[in-house]
């Protein structure tokens, strides 16, 4: 047995954290390739040491000297971990080398990504691990996009090696310029180290057993779930759980590794299992997770398009790509479609948009509805319970809340219902209540 470890911020927010982390390494000979992200927040209210990173960058495009003076306390996160575990090394080097690089000018994703590299040598020194850099094999293209070729074929020189640390997050492109994956990206480097090392499991530590029916913050204690399938992990992920970075299962998935979601606080916990459709063991359930997000724009529009039936849909999509903003969904019908975008993306722009649209295609009418959360459903099984769409959308209106969208696609595992902001945390209250009621009335008739 061969494993890949991933810990996240919350997992490496200070020196007793990190000592759990060593000491699960340590227990298990098999975990063999060692990925760390930032130190997280050691309590409510503190910074996690990549937003300190990002403030540090801002300031000293300003002003050196403050910059230099802030990039101090990001030091003393480290050297108050390797204090408080009695340690006799010291990273002054590698913040010297931070520093210089500083007083030259150095790129924003250079900084933000020494988090990680400076908890990667943290690990390396404490655990006597080599340390590999991952901007010697992680690549990216000229357009900051992950190289899978590039990548693979990189780590084909380090194929011997029988362990290592490697921090998370970031590569660099052929230039040598280091480049990010977008944040929580340490689960990406965790996916494609699992891969290209051919292990046979990927554990991600996280300081949660497993992944979450629905949102702690909204249902108390919601409970885990055990197996989850590869795909059910994509859609909740993309649709707002954060247990798990959506991009980090491709590499995982195209070479049928499972990933075991554990608790760094709980070790002796199971935890969550993400797997492959035909390995799920064990009695899957209807409703795997219920998740969502706020903050959702949906404009409309509506054509008779008669000889335009080819072009409009491109049309009214083209105008979003070269506004730059990424379309979350479009549901439609003849004549009419409904693009669904993230608030934060179109602001700004929406005017402009609307302006290219109205020249475009001329639509007789055009409709924009702000406000919007969308709650997603997700379940492998909800396919297979006849009437199930019916069953989820009454139970939302049992409690007098109005859908303003419905999405699902043909495979059926997903049902996304758009609602008002102010209904969001309801919906997902109710929307758990019908599960655990389902799968109550299930297990009773098994």
């Amino acid at each position: 047995m061969r494993k890949t470890v991933k810990f996240g911020g919350s997992s490496l927010a200070d020196a007793e954290h990190v000592q759990k982390v060593v000491d699960i390494i340590k227990a298990d000979p098999s975990r063999l390739y060692v990925i760390p992200s930032a130190p997280g927040r050691r309590f409510k209210g503190d910074v996690k040491v990549t937003d300190m990173l990002i403030k540090c960058f801002e300031i000293q495009k300003h002003d050196s000297d403050q910059g230099r003076e802030y990039f101090k306390k990001i030091e003393e996160r480290y050297n108050e971990i390797i204090r408080d575990l009695g340690l006799d090394f010291s990273l002054e080097n590698e913040y010297r080398t931070i520093i210089s690089r500083m007083e030259e000018g150095l790129s924003r994703e250079y900084l933000v990504s020494r988090g990680e590299y400076l908890c990667g040598r943290l690990l390396s020194k404490i655990l006597d691990y080599p340390f590999l850099d991952p901007e010697e094999c992680i690549r990216f293209d000229a357009r900051g996009q992950f190289d899978e070729n590039l990548t693979y074929a990189a780590f084909e020189k380090f194929s011997g090696m029988e362990k290592f640390v490697m921090p998370g997050f970031y590569g660099a492109n052929e230039s040598g310029r280091t480049r990010t994956f977008s944040r929580g990206g340490s689960d990406i480097t965790g996916s494609i180290v699992s891969k290209a090392m051919n292990v046979d499991v990927y554990e991600n530590w996280t300081d949660v057993s497993g992944f979450l029916v629905a949102d702690p913050n909204i249902i108390d204690d919601p409970g885990s779930v055990r197996e989850v399938s590869y795909g059910e992990l994509r859609e909740l992920s993309y649709m707002g759980a954060q247990v798990f970075h959506e991009e980090a299962i491709f590499p995982a998935r195209s070479a049928g590794i499972p990933i075991n979601i554990k608790n760094t606080n709980r070790p002796q916990d199971v935890g969550s299992w993400i797997l492959p459709d035909d390995q799920i063991t064990g009695k899957h359930a209807f409703i795997t997770g219920i998740t969502g997000k706020k903050g959702f724009v949906a404009m409309s529009f509506e054509k008779d398009i008669g000889s335009d039936r080819l072009t409009f849909g491109r049309k009214i999509l083209q105008v979003f790509e070269e506004a730059m903003v990424m379309v979350e969904h479009v549901p439609s019908s003849i004549g009419t479609m409904t693009v669904v975008v993230s608030a934060d993306e179109i602001k700004g722009k929406e005017e402009s948009i609307l302006r290219r649209i109205r020249r475009e295609i001329d639509p007789y009418s055009m409709k924009v509805e702000r406000n919007l959360a969308l709650v997603a459903v997700v379940g492998q099984r909800i396919a297979d319970v006849i009437g199930s769409t019916y069953q989820i959308l009454k139970a939302i209106a049992d409690q007098n809340i109005g859908v303003r969208l419905v999405i699902q696609g043909v495979n059926e595992i997903t049902l996304i219902v758009g609602v008002d902001e102010k209904d969001f945390e309801k919906t997902v209250e109710c929307l758990y209540e019908y599960r655990q009621k389902a799968e109550k009335e299930q297990s009773e008739v098994d």
